[in-house]
């Protein structure tokens, strides 16, 4: 790989991956982005059918600098994909947590998403089937040996694509909230800290009964939230909603 195309497959490293909105969480790892993509399951595509966009979500793998996913040979939108005409956005968004400020504008998410440009690439034959099987076992590891091999017909009925990564960006959020100076000085909001890692919350007093689907929770606990929706390896959750509310 030369020096040029060593450039062009970091992440923002093009003009139109240059991450503008809130540059420092920009990330411009190719291993960082590559972790990202191999803790995710689903991907949303975008497909622009005569003059209208649409966009998909694909069950997806890695592999190596490039991207797979499969859909219907029967879907209209596909078949546009397959062209290898149209280009496309692909997108993986993991969700680590929610951050609470004291205000709504103020709150946030903990994320860490990767957006990909390019035009896919239709797969056929052997490369094809070896596709199939690396989205299979991605979304199940090892699933591939314990089912049958896919018929020719059904192979007929599936279109698998490749995007490369060349073109690609990362962006992640860490850290708790960054309320506004002033209310940190107003005592009188007390909702609790959700989240599914080490994010915590300024916050420091909760109402009394306050429920969710966790149970009754204090300040400083961790409120586990569904992460494991698109994502097979969701952060640790630590349960420390036992722990008495600090004034």
């Amino acid at each position: 790989m030369t020096v040029k195309q060593e450039v062009e497959r970091t992440p923002g490293s093009t003009a139109r991956t240059k991450i503008h909105r809130i540059p420092d969480r920009a990330v411009h790892s190719s291993v960082v982005r590559d972790e990202i993509l191999d803790a995710g399951l689903v991907a949303h595509v975008v497909v622009i059918d005569q003059g209208q966009p649409f966009i998909i979500p694909v069950a997806y793998a890695r592999s190596d600098d490039d991207v797979l996913f499969h859909g219907s040979s029967a879907s209209r939108l596909f078949k546009q994909l397959a062209t290898g005409e149209q280009s496309t956005c692909l997108s993986v968004t993991l969700l680590d947590g929610l951050v609470l400020a004291r205000s709504a504008f103020e709150s946030s998410m903990n994320y860490r998403s990767v957006m990909v440009l390019g035009i896919p690439r239709l797969l056929a034959g052997h490369e094809k089937t070896a596709a199939l099987r690396r989205i299979s076992d991605h979304l199940l590891p090892d699933r591939w040996n314990d089912i049958r091999p896919p018929t020719a017909q059904e192979e007929k009925a599936t279109i698998v694509l490749s995007l490369s990564l060349a073109e690609s960006s990362v962006k992640v959020r860490t850290g708790g909230p960054e309320d506004v100076p002033s209310d940190l000085e107003d005592p009188v909001y007390p909702p609790p800290t959700i989240t599914t890692s080490a994010v915590t919350s300024s916050l420091r007093r909760v109402p009394s009964g306050l429920f969710n689907a966790a149970g009754t929770v204090s300040a400083h606990s961790a409120v586990k939230i569904d992460a494991t929706v698109g994502c097979r390896r969701a952060p640790a959750f630590r349960d420390s909603a036992n722990q008495e509310p600090q004034s």
